[in-house]
């Protein structure tokens, strides 16, 4: 198979739509399949798993390269003769691509991974959030496929007249977050330095961008839970504001980790809470998962289909902060409860491997190619 994704975002530069394009170019030279990258100029690397990345014309818009729609996009398609093109978060780029494509009579299956809905909210768009939700479905009209990653996006993409939709969630890394990380060394030197001196405060962590659209403010309903040591994986805009709210309370800020030290961090939590009610899925919630650790997060979004709510952890109203601190302080009291809904979790996502996830991936791929094939294969006013 030939597969040509163009993606709104790629190496460096490293967030939700870039890991996910990174994991299924992974899957597709480990079968043998061929690919290439389109994506914004960032300084991206010549080629990604042996597979050619080819970077179109940006402007940086708040230090995120966007692409620019340019004659090269169609160009660089058409000189690859791809069987399907992979939209990744498509927008202007993206857009471009899918329009190409079809020109090619190349189908094309576009991934949704921004929460439209929830930016207008937190913005009060009004009138644009309209604006918006045409673009998408502008965009994702063209496609021969629209694949969410959740529910909730399933919903709001209908609500927008969005038609030929799927759902296809993501992968876990479930060797790399696991629940024995909590004997590695870095782990447990780091839970003993969160727990304090004397080692039996529970620690409560967060891990993700320190952004406006994560509601992290949510964090100083916390305040006064006894206890309990606030831990924040991330860095962001929002930096000093949730330093600046939660002064006074038991909090370490550990910055950006990836590789080891993310997956150490992890597994030197007790309780992983999620505060942000514009998660188009929840990918922190699955590593929190795959490391044996209860959640808490708001019933909006992505964490719906995640969190089985009393089993694996908790869903909060996103409307009311003393539900969320009330779900943190029955967890911080009840180490058999953690450590019962942590088991859990673990479960819960043992079947989300990037393996079964890209198997799935490749399996909506082949259904779309059939589908434009049958069709070309129908002769002309047939209503077959």
């Amino acid at each position: 198979m030939r597969v040509a994704i163009i993606s709104e975002s790629f190496l460096p530069t490293v967030n939700g739509v870039t890991n996910s394009v990174c994991k299924v170019l992974d899957h597709l030279a480990d079968h043998g399949h061929q690919a290439i990258v389109i994506a914004p100029q960032a300084g991206s690397p010549s080629h990604y798993r042996g597979f050619p990345v080819h970077q179109v014309p940006a402007v940086a818009y708040r230090q995120f390269p966007v692409g620019i729609p340019n004659a090269q996009v169609a160009r660089i398609i058409a000189r690859f003769e791809p069987d399907l093109l992979h939209a990744a978060s498509p927008f202007l780029l993206g857009a471009q691509g899918i329009a190409a494509a079809n020109r090619l009579g190349v189908p094309s299956v576009a991934i949704f991974q921004t929460d439209v809905a929830g930016y207008a909210r937190r913005n009060r768009l009004g009138a644009t959030a309209k604006l918006a939700w045409r673009v998408v479905k502008w965009v994702h009209d063209g496609a021969d496929l629209t694949l969410a990653p959740s529910q909730a996006s399933l919903a709001d993409l209908r609500s927008a007249g969005v038609e030929r939709l799927g759902l296809w969630g993501r992968g876990v890394d479930l060797q790399r977050y696991h629940p024995n990380n909590r004997l590695r060394p870095g782990a447990s030197a780091l839970h003993d330095l969160l727990a304090g001196p004397a080692r039996d405060d529970v620690v409560v962590g967060y891990v993700g961008r320190v952004a406006p659209e994560k509601g992290l403010e949510r964090l100083a309903a916390l305040r006064g839970v006894p206890g309990i040591h606030l831990a924040v994986v991330g860095d962001g805009p929002s930096d000093e504001h949730v330093r600046r709210i939660t002064r006074g309370m038991p909090a370490t800020f550990l910055g950006r980790l990836s590789g080891e030290q993310l997956a150490d961090a992890y597994a030197s939590f007790d309780v992983f809470v999620h505060t942000g009610t514009e998660e188009t899925f929840g990918q922190t919630l699955q590593e929190a998962h795959a490391s044996g650790l209860p959640v808490v997060a708001p019933a909006a979004g992505g964490p719906i289909d995640l969190v089985d709510h009393g089993v694996n952890g908790f869903l909060f109203d996103p409307a009311d902060v003393s539900d969320f601190r009330r779900h943190v302080a029955t967890l911080a009291a009840d180490p058999a409860l953690r450590m019962r809904m942590g088991e859990a979790g673990r479960r819960a996502v043992l079947g989300r491997s990037w393996q079964t996830i890209c198997d799935e991936l490749l399996g909506h791929y082949r259904a779309v190619m059939a589908r434009r094939g049958a069709r070309k294969r129908t002769p002309v006013g047939s209503h077959a």
